[in-house]
């Protein structure tokens, strides 16, 4: 598709750091705080930090005089209720969260999260002026049986179900590998780049040429600053969710720098 590739150099990278259930309150202030002084002066790339719910009013105030964002790891699609341990988007803008992972392989593999729930949490975080960080990717099982396109598209038009996109495309697709986290594994740069063709491809199909073009498509399989700036080099791959490395500030600002354009792997 010749359309995202012309408009590549619109889409400024974007990385975010999923935290899952890691840090305490003192550790995660402490990671936030170090990741915005490395990151002071560099506006290259966006950054969101996603904390456990627990330390984001922490996190928050510790990244409040710089440009780093906020993040949820999770939220429910309703508004409020009797949802014991949930979190609602409400909730989330309160502590003054922009953006919310959603369908994260580890929600869909451990807690049952279907396309049909993600789709409900998309529509909810939208309304509420999120930016939803929507996950796809396929099992080792998936990838082996040549199912991967099925998948993805699968759970492309199913967490995309009635939900209106233009070209600002105020929601970012994360496509994670699933046989490449927390395995040390990771998907060829080439490997990578056919699956977010294929995203964007997919994402064309069901809004339009600028709505594909303008998304922003995150790679999230392992990515570490050995490898980041080859996987940011392809031309659909547009930042990164980063987990384990995350947990690290002297790595996770190495990807960061790795999105600068121009950035080669000898530079990181």
């Amino acid at each position: 598709m010749g359309t995202e590739t012309r408009l590549k150099k619109h889409r400024k990278k974007i990385v975010a750091g999923n935290w899952k259930m890691n840090n305490s309150v003192a550790d995660g202030v402490d990671l936030a705080t170090s990741v915005c002084r490395e990151l002071a002066d560099f506006l290259d790339v966006d950054v969101v930090l996603c904390p456990t719910f627990t330390a984001i009013k922490a996190v928050g105030e510790a990244v409040e005089d710089s440009h780093i964002k906020l993040g949820g790891q999770n939220m429910h699609w309703e508004a409020s209720g009797a949802y014991t341990g949930e979190i609602s988007a409400a909730m989330l803008r309160d502590l003054y969260c922009h953006f919310v992972i959603i369908g994260h392989s580890e929600r869909r593999q451990y807690f049952h999260e279907t396309d049909e729930t993600v789709n409900l949490k998309v529509k909810a975080a939208l309304a509420a002026r999120l930016v939803p960080i929507l996950c796809v990717g396929e099992t080792l099982e998936e990838r082996e049986s040549d199912e991967t396109e099925n998948v993805i598209r699968r759970q492309l038009v199913g967490g995309l179900e009635g939900v209106v996109l233009d070209g600002t495309c105020e929601l970012i697709v994360a496509y994670e590998p699933v046989w490449a986290i927390g395995t040390g594994l990771t998907a060829s740069p080439e490997q990578a780049q056919g699956v977010h063709a294929f995203i964007r491809e997919t994402v064309a199909s069901l809004y339009d040429d600028a709505t594909a073009a303008s998304l922003r498509i995150q790679y999230g399989g392992s990515m570490k600053p050995g490898n980041a700036a080859e996987l940011f080099a392809q031309p659909d791959i547009d930042g990164g969710l980063i987990g384990g490395a995350a947990l690290d500030a002297r790595s996770f600002v190495e990807i960061i720098r790795a999105g600068k354009p121009g950035t080669s792997n000898a530079d990181v």
